[in-house]
Formats: C-alpha cells, structure tokens, sequence
C-alpha cells in the first residue's frame, strides 16, 4: 500500500520534488464525521509537490483501469489496489490535491487496541529447507524493491535465480538457456502481461510451471479468467518462508505429473 502511493507521487513529480510520509495515532478528523466513526485511528498521509490533479481526476482517480499515463505506462490498477486494501482494514482514504500545488493522500486505519505484537522467528532467513539442488528460477517483476527481496530470499535458500525486470528481457533469457525450472513473475506489468508471458514461454516449454505474484485481488488482474490448474497465485506481501513454500509445492506438482 505505501508503494503504490510513493510510486504514485514519484510519478506525479518528473521534474522532482518532495515526497513526505507521515504517520500519527490520532481520532476522527471533525470534517469527517459523522462518515467517520469516533475512536482511534492509525493515520498514514503521503503528501507529494508534483503537478496535482484537476476535479475530474480527483473523482476517478480510485477507478479500477483508470489512469492518465501514456498506454503502455500505467495499469491504472495502483490507487485502485490501495482503495480496496483500505476498506478491508475497515479503514478511510481520501486525497487532496490542486494542480500546480501537488496532491496530499490521507488514509486512516483502525487502531488495534491490545493487539498481540507479532515477532518473526529468528532463524527467517537462514532455516534449512528441503530442496532439490539448486533449480533454477526465472524471476520476473518490474518492482526493483520486491525483485531485490525475492532474489535474495531465493538465493538464501539455494535456487538459482534468472532475474529480468521486463516481460521482453525474460524472454530474451529464456532463449538462452534449457536449465529454467520454473517461471516466477508477476501478473500486472506494462505492455505484457504475466499470462501472456507466461503462455510465450510455454510455447516451447508446454510443461513449464508457473507461479504468479500480485498484489491485487485474482478477479481484478483476470477478469473472467481462471488460472491454468497447473499454476499458483501468490498473493503480495509475502514472506521469504511463503514464498518458498509455495515454490516447493508448484515443483512438487509439476514432480508428480511427470
């Protein structure tokens, strides 16, 4: 959620500028009541100096597809994903914004009073897993961020990993070696798709697993589409140990159907 908001105001400013994130622990703003229930709220605002937006964005600019980037820029999928991410946290999202002054996002969540405080294990990173020795993964995903993490977290792990921020460089790896193990990518990405990626490589590889990463929900990203059964969706965020679990299970599957 915060990084498609920060994404968003970095595109907002091309020029440059200032991006600030705040956070606070605070009530129900006034103006917002009675829309608004009283009580204690987590606030997150994300506030940008770009260009801003008009009346007729503002109003639209949580739209599923809905975006103003040139084709081929924007899935118009980003503040959507943050809308619903929001509203199923029971919580509140609005922005404010003047073109030429930038565009201030304010999202309030409830606060978990007496919450259990969730400690990972230690041993996150570094527990032995049962693995075959080192299969190789190709990885695609446009997110510098998230490919950093899931590399790292593969290779700790043991797998080799075949990184490409595009769907057009995976391809070109692909072409290049036979040793490819399985296909790791996300769904949304600009000018090509993870299925569609995913059906150009099983061209010449008809038995290629497939796992799918995203962040948004599965009726969004594939409208009126299912996933081939032979695949698995992995919903974002995720853990190194998740990550890997569902790795070993697709492997596991494509293992038994051979």
């Amino acid at each position: 959620m915060i990084m498609n908001l920060a994404l968003n105001a970095r595109d907002a400013m091309p020029d440059g500028g200032t991006l600030t994130i705040e956070t606070a622990n605070t009530g129900a703003p006034p103006d917002r009541r009675p829309t608004m229930p009283t009580g204690q709220y987590v606030l997150l605002r994300i506030r940008d100096t770009g260009a801003g937006m008009p009346p007729h964005v503002k109003q639209r600019v949580f739209e599923p597809f809905f975006t103003t980037k040139p084709t081929g820029e924007g899935t118009g999928l980003g503040l959507s994903a943050v809308y619903g991410i929001v509203k199923q946290l029971g919580g509140f999202i609005w922005v404010d914004s003047e073109v030429g002054r930038g565009s201030t996002f304010h999202v309030y969540l409830p606060a978990a009073v007496d919450a259990p405080v969730y400690e990972p294990p230690a041993d996150e990173w570094a527990a032995p897993v049962s693995v075959q020795p080192r299969p190789t993964v190709l990885l695609v995903e446009d997110e510098d961020i998230v490919r950093r993490f899931t590399r790292r977290a593969l290779e700790q792990r043991d797998f080799r990993v075949l990184e490409a921020a595009t769907p057009e460089e995976a391809l070109s790896i692909a072409g290049a070696t036979d040793s490819i193990a399985l296909l790791l990518t996300d769904v949304v990405m600009p000018r090509m798709s993870g299925p569609e990626l995913a059906a150009r490589l099983r061209r010449t590889r008809p038995a290629l697993p497939v796992l799918y990463m995203s962040g948004y929900p599965e009726n969004l990203v594939l409208p009126g589409r299912t996933l081939d059964p032979s695949v698995r969706l992995l919903p974002k965020p995720f853990t190194s140990a998740q990550l890997v679990e569902m790795i070993q299970r697709v492997l596991a599957a494509h293992a038994q159907r051979a």
